[in-house]
């Protein structure tokens, strides 16, 4: 049976050019073990912050991704892409012919000021919004991923979501020239940005968004994930203990006889893996509310029974504070009682 002693949480910092799987496969190998996952995708463009969850950890991954985040960004107006990220294909402008009264897109972007694209972000893109998410995303419809019955060309609806900004700022803009669809160089803004957000944010949908909204299009360039719930690479009781790692290509041949060529992530040091791990105790107390208990009420919980304990938030975690053995996740029972939601062995 795995204790409390063989789990923990890691910190990743995870490379660009990888899946976040990609990142749970390389840690799987390294531990030797099935027992781990992820709270939170990020998409192989982006990089920064995945944290990794292994033994009885994984069982506070659920918690942790529906925490809020921070990410920095570089948001270009100006071009349109089929994923709203620069993995996708650019998308051809409307002709300006089309409506003689519509200035191009050309002539928009040079006419841009910071003021009149923070204004935008400050009416339109903070506070409670709603958004539709790309067709290329993880969202599952019928049981299928969504980018998955769109590079099957099928069509994909998705309906908005109500999410929650609660920073969009505008760190720097810097008006460039970028190649469009016919090889020509036009105009553009780059716009480095750090946006704070809720769980199921799509940031490359804010790009896109944003983009519409003041009619030049947009789509993402660049993302890293700084920071989830308690856990920010700020923090230096947190940037001490991550995990770096690269992405490094190999190639096998399929079974049609075609060379393949992809990425894999490796962990910089795999030998110091566990002593960079954060454990059960400092896990929980980053994932959610904590109670301190004695040894007589861990050994309630531990056989199933309720402890006398009022709890004024959906879960927590109840811990003996002289040990660090964390007992269980616990849930209001009724006013006065708490009972054991999720019971771990202990740790000794």
């Amino acid at each position: 049976m795995m204790t409390s002693a063989d789990s923990g949480l890691l910190i990743i910092d995870k490379p660009q050019g990888v899946t976040s799987f990609d990142a749970v496969a390389a840690v799987r190998a390294t531990l030797h073990t099935k027992k781990v996952g992820h709270a939170g995708t990020l998409d192989p463009m982006a990089t920064g912050m995945l944290i990794i969850g292994f033994g009885n950890a994984t069982r506070l991954l659920a918690t942790i991704v529906e925490h809020d985040k921070t990410y920095e960004a570089t948001i270009r107006l100006g071009q349109r892409t089929t994923t709203d990220d620069a993995e996708g294909d650019l998308i051809e402008p409307e002709s300006a012919d089309s409506n003689a009264h519509e200035p191009a897109v050309a002539d928009i972007i040079a006419s841009l000021s910071r003021e009149t694209i923070e204004q935008m972000i400050r009416e339109r893109f903070t506070g409670d919004i709603e958004q539709v998410p790309n067709t290329f995303s993880a969202i599952k419809i019928n049981g299928q991923r969504a980018y998955d019955l769109a590079r099957e060309g099928k069509d994909v609806e998705l309906k908005a979501r109500p999410v929650t900004i609660s920073e969009f700022t505008v760190l720097d803009m810097r008006h460039d020239f970028a190649v469009n669809v016919a090889g020509i160089s036009v105009p553009v803004i780059d716009m480095d940005v750090r946006v704070s957000c809720s769980s199921g944010t799509y940031i490359r949908a804010l790009a896109r968004d944003l983009g519409e909204c003041l009619g030049v299009g947009g789509h993402l360039t660049r993302l890293r994930r700084t920071r989830i719930g308690r856990f920010d690479f700020a923090d230096d009781s947190v940037a001490t203990r991550v995990v770096h790692a690269h992405a490094e290509s190999y190639s096998f041949t399929n079974r049609e006889g075609e060379t393949i060529t992809r990425n894999k992530c490796m962990l910089d040091a795999p030998g110091e893996v566990l002593s960079q791990s954060l454990t059960m105790a400092d896990a929980v107390r980053g994932a959610m509310p904590v109670v301190e208990i004695t040894a007589e009420e861990a050994a309630e919980l531990r056989f199933g029974r309720r402890i006398t304990r009022h709890l004024d938030v959906e879960q927590a975690a109840a811990i003996v504070p002289q040990t660090g053995d964390v007992v269980a996740l616990i849930a209001p029972a009724n006013r006065t009682q708490a009972k054991p939601v999720t019971v771990f062995p202990s740790s000794r």
